[in-house]
């Protein structure tokens, strides 16, 4: 019985915990894979929410980092919406990439990371009108200029989206 009542409680915080934080979003290009998640779906205005970008360079390649380099920095940008504020994106420790041929040291990932984008749903007045008709979409894209040892690509936009209820 106790076995039974363990197995139950362990489906319903399963159950609980996708309604809450839906699978991640997985999108392809020819220089990454980008996996898309959100702390919650269910948001109430003052509430702070985390959009998370899990990203795996695929083999060879590199993307810039935040650094003292001129370079397209891979980016996270919220479009903006009047029920929302965007915090700025935090990026993970990078690496330096040396490249042999310009003898240039920049900051990049070639490696699997994550980016954290902390949006909050604004309380105010204005904010609780627009999102009255809820459902609404938070909506952005995923920014960067991929590069391998010989060749840099053409700037890149992932669109990103994330469904929300408003509570």
């Amino acid at each position: 019985m106790r076995a039974l009542f363990t197995s139950a409680m362990t489906v319903l915080s399963v159950l609980s915990l996708s309604a809450q934080a839906p699978a991640p979003v997985r999108k392809d290009t020819m220089h990454l894979t980008v996996q898309t998640s959100i702390s919650s779906t269910e948001v109430a205005a003052g509430q702070k929410v985390t959009l998370s970008l899990a990203i795996t360079p695929k083999r060879d390649m590199h993307v810039y980092a935040p650094g003292k380099h001129d370079y397209q920095v891979i980016a996270v940008k919220i479009d903006p919406q009047p029920w929302l504020k965007a915090a700025p994106t935090t990026y993970p420790p990078s690496e330096i990439y040396h490249f042999k041929e310009l003898d240039e040291k920049v900051e990049t990932y070639s490696k699997p990371f994550t980016l954290v984008q902390d949006v909050t749903i604004l309380n105010m007045p204005e904010a609780k009108k627009a999102l009255a008709a809820a459902p609404v979409t938070l909506t952005g894209r995923l920014e960067y200029q991929a590069c391998d040892d010989k060749v840099c690509y053409a700037p890149t936009k992932v669109p990103v989206s994330f469904a929300l209820t408003v509570k």
